[in-house]
């Protein structure tokens, strides 16, 4: 079958590495300091390595090439060894999500621009509609035709000062939590808010913590029914709240 895939010219990779962070289907890799598309069933074709590429070695073209195989990607994730994440685990062998460890920071760390410089004047939100849950969302509503849609986890907007600044502002907003709710049921209504509506972009916020990927699921699983491949980005906060990526 014809379809995009992801392809790296390896003259201008520099091997940074960015591009193997950025995807979540794990389809790049890094061997011997060059990023290599390790098999094409892995990579859906969405792109989302190719704006954290610094010397534009990545393109999506057209090609023959095999269909992209979820189950083979979760079997591939299962696979790779889990990344470390310097988070205090309580004793025992039980398993814990490191997106539920408990974590406290102090905010007098912070350096900019995480953090908000605030004089006498309040601070406006820049929260355009209302409901924003997404459970609680009317896919029919008028505001959604022709927007920037900000699709976030829960936690993003707590962890990150600017988010009504940097995220926000000129956006229509839906948030949502994967590991509390069914990632089933989002992708199931993102599917439908896009078939009925002509939306513009794409950003997805979301937290470092494994769980929170379901977002980004749900969000390219979306765009793939409905065959609408939008322009997209995709920010990755730390629980400390600076952008990884």
């Amino acid at each position: 079958m014809k379809r995009d895939i992801v392809e790296i010219d390896e003259e201008r990779c520099n091997g940074c590495g960015a591009c193997a962070t950025a995807c979540h289907e794990g389809a790049i890799q890094m061997m011997s300091g060059k990023a290599h598309l390790v098999s094409e069933v892995y990579c859906d074709g969405l792109g989302a390595c190719l704006p954290h590429c610094p010397t534009g070695a990545i393109t999506v073209v057209q090609k023959e090439s095999a269909a992209f195989d979820e189950k083979a990607v979760k079997t591939h994730l299962q696979a790779k060894p889990a990344s470390v994440m310097h988070i205090s685990q309580p004793a025992g062998n039980g398993h814990v999500c490191p997106g539920s460890a408990a974590r406290q920071m102090q905010p007098a760390r912070h350096a900019m621009p995480t953090s908000v410089a605030v004089d006498d004047e309040s601070v406006d939100s820049e929260l355009s509609q209302w409901p924003v849950q997404m459970k609680l969302i009317n896919v029919r509503a008028p505001y959604f035709q022709n927007c920037d849609l900000l699709v976030a986890a829960d936690c993003s907007a707590f962890a990150y000062a600017r988010f009504h600044a940097d995220f926000i502002r000129n956006h229509i907003t839906v948030i949502g939590c994967p590991k509390l709710d069914d990632n089933s049921y989002y992708i199931d209504k993102l599917t439908e808010l896009l078939a009925l509506n002509d939306i513009h972009s794409i950003t997805v916020v979301r937290m470092e913590v494994p769980c929170c990927s379901g977002i980004t699921e749900a969000v390219k699983r979306a765009m793939l029914t409905n065959g609408k491949i939008l322009p997209y980005r995709e920010v990755v906060l730390s629980v400390e709240g600076n952008i990884l990526i």
